[in-house]
C-alpha cells in the first residue's frame, strides 16, 4: 500500500505547491534512509559524519586531505568539521599534521584502525543501500538519479 506524505505527517490541508510536496519528499526519504544508516553505524558509535569522513580519507591520496577539502567533499555539510575530526582522532581513526609548505593547513589522514572499521562496515552498509533503493529498479534509479541532480543544479 502507498502511504502519501500528506498521511505520515498528518497535514489535513492540502500543501502550499507541488514544489512543497516534492520538497518536503525529498526531506522526509533522506530522513528515513538516514535513520538505517544510524542504525547500523550505532554500534559502532559513528554518525553518519563521521562515517562520511572516513570514506573520503579512504578515497584521498596517502598524503591526505586538508581540513576545507574534506569539508567541501561531505554529502551532509559539517559547520564543525573540527571537532568531528576530534573525536575521529581521539578514536585513532584519523591522524593530523600540519602541512610543512604552510603550516595554517592541517592535513588529514584515515588510520590503519580507520581502514579497519570501513572494511567491518562495507557489507552492513552495502546492505542497507540496496535493501533501500532494490525495489526500484534500474531505469527508475537512473531517473531518480537524474532527477536529483538536476533539483541540486539549481540550489547551488
Amino acid at each position: 500500500m502507498k502511504t502519501r506524505l500528506r498521511d505520515e505527517i498528518k497535514q489535513l490541508r492540502p500543501f502550499d505547491s507541488l514544489e512543497q510536496e516534492a520538497l518536503l519528499n525529498v526531506l522526509r526519504t533522506a530522513d528515513a534512509l538516514i535513520q538505517q544508516l544510524g542504525a547500523v553505524l550505532k554500534p559502532f558509535k559513528l554518525s553518519h559524519s563521521q562515517y562520511n569522513v572516513l570514506r573520503i580519507l579512504r578515497g584521498a591520496s596517502s598524503d591526505g586531505l586538508a581540513c576545507q577539502e574534506i569539508s567541501e567533499r561531505m554529502i551532509s555539510r559539517d559547520p564543525d568539521i573540527t571537532r568531528l575530526l576530534d573525536r575521529l582522532e581521539a578514536r585513532d581513526l584519523v591522524t593530523r599534521t600540519r602541512d610543512q609548505k604552510d603550516r595554517r593547513v592541517v592535513m588529514v589522514r584515515i588510520t590503519p584502525e580507520g581502514l579497519r572499521l570501513l572494511d567491518t562496515l562495507h557489507k552492513p552498509i552495502a546492505e542497507v543501500d540496496r535493501s533501500a533503493l532494490q525495489h526500484l529498479g534500474e531505469q527508475q534509479l537512473r531517473t531518480l538519479i537524474q532527477l536529483l541532480e538536476l533539483a541540486r543544479e539549481y540550489v547551488g
